[in-house]
């Protein structure tokens, strides 16, 4: 397990790029293998999350190449599409990795497939719960075993699929895509109704792929067996993987930066929205569409006073669930500190994300309520003024808490030994080169 020492730092400067969106690289790459034809797909992520999802495709019989194109660090992904029903039994099972957008969305696939399958993932996948995915595509007639009823490894055994309209009891970008690209397999119409809006890159791909889809409100209804057209995409990139400079940016004085190429999906950018009303100096300029897609530059400079933080629950949970990481680091930095409650949601992602920053961030001086569905964590009013100290972290190989410690550890005093700092590697292995090409101590 690596140990990387986080120095504290004075501000940043300069621009960077941030690799493309992992999101919307699964499900480009999930559709292209079931397109006619060869796709050509470029920033697609560097993730291990989106290298597992490649490697399950490969192992179906789907072939794909990477190819330089201008600059050596410049690749174009290529798919060769083996249509609806062109993908091969695989020898043995599918190994998802630590990525839950892996097996949730192939799940959708693999269910209205004519053979049998099976798919794991490493101890933390093993331990999601899979029967949110699991209950519409048994609706929709997959036969689908799964240990303990609930969790991986899945088992499908070739089935024909109806189309059904299924309305998830909790908000769930996973859950809804794997049920349309089920009913991709079904004959007719098949409709997820959402409890609130979810991020919509599934329904953007499968319309840029040629799928019939219709949208009414929180609405979404998918024609089956379609025949999907090869594309040529550019996969944005990750504001996820942003908001960590955005951050960072905002606590450290004097900091000025510009982040290119950034995606700007509105059922993504609600993180800018929350940053903006806690006082984060963000301009978005140069603002594009590519492939459905909102493309964008962000220009970031320390606000002038503190950020004010505030309160994050309901609805607000669903569409800020990836960042939450990084507002909870941010809070003690803020003025009032961040509340976040209704998010229980954290406690099955890659860790338990509520007691391990909760733990973490006391370790660095934070003061900390946890609750069931929540955290609170204070600001710089509640404590005094002082600041975090140094101290050893431990994400728990959660991804998204090692670059959020990380962040939170660049404004406080003494160095902070990260221990597994390598888990970056499951969204964004060059995080910190990239950190560390802005920072000025």
């Amino acid at each position: 397990m690596a140990k990387r020492v986080i120095q504290p730092a004075r501000f940043l400067t300069g621009g960077l790029s941030v690799p493309g969106d992992k999101s919307i690289s699964h499900r480009f790459a999930i559709l292209a293998a079931l397109a006619e034809g060869t796709s050509e797909i470029r920033n697609y992520s560097p993730a291990a999350d989106c290298a597992s999802t490649l490697a399950c495709l490969e192992r179906l019989g789907v072939q794909t190449d990477s190819v330089a194109e201008g600059e050596p660090s410049s690749r174009v992904l290529r798919i060769h599409g083996a249509g609806l029903h062109g993908w091969k039994q695989p020898r043995g099972t599918l190994e998802a990795g630590n990525s839950g957008t892996t097996i949730r969305l192939l799940s959708g696939a693999l269910a209205g497939q004519r053979f049998a399958s099976s798919i794991t993932g490493d101890d933390s996948l093993r331990r999601r719960p899979m029967h949110r995915v699991i209950k519409p595509l048994r609706e929709m007639g997959a036969h689908i075993a799964a240990h303990n009823e609930g969790y991986a490894p899945l088992e499908f055994t070739g089935a024909a699929l109806h189309p059904i309209e299924y309305s998830p009891p909790m908000a769930s970008a996973q859950v809804k895509s794997a049920v349309l690209l089920a009913g991709l397999f079904a004959t007719g119409a098949t409709a997820v109704i959402e409890p609130v809006r979810t991020r919509d890159h599934s329904e953007i791909a499968l319309t840029e792929f040629g799928v019939s889809l219709r949208r009414n409100g929180t609405r979404i209804e998918v024609t089956g067996q379609a025949r999907l057209q090869p594309r040529s995409l550019i996969v944005p990139g990750d504001l996820s993987s942003a908001v960590f400079f955005i951050a960072a940016a905002s606590i450290l004085p004097g900091s000025k930066l510009l982040i290119a190429g950034v995606g700007l999906n509105p059922t993504r950018s609600a993180i800018l929205d929350t940053l903006a009303q806690m006082g984060a100096s963000i301009r978005v300029t140069h603002v594009e569409e590519r492939n459905g897609e909102l493309v964008g530059e962000l220009e970031v400079a320390a606000p002038q006073t503190p950020l004010r933080g505030g309160k994050i629950g309901g609805a607000e949970v669903a569409r800020l669930i990836d960042e939450l990481p990084m507002l909870a680091a941010l809070a003690p930095y803020t003025q009032d500190g961040i509340e976040i409650r209704e998010a229980q949601e954290l406690r099955v992602k890659e860790s338990d994300r509520i007691t391990v920053l909760a733990e973490n961030l006391r370790r660095l001086g934070a003061r900390v309520k946890e609750y069931p569905d929540g955290m609170r964590i204070g600001g710089r009013n509640e404590s005094g003024g002082a600041g975090l100290k140094g101290a050893e972290v431990d994400p728990q190989g959660d991804h998204r808490l090692a670059m959020a410690l990380a962040i939170a550890a660049l404004g406080a005093e003494g160095e902070t030994t990260l221990c597994g700092s390598e888990c970056v590697g499951v969204s964004y292995p060059q995080f910190f080169e990239d950190l560390e090409s802005v920072l000025k101590r």
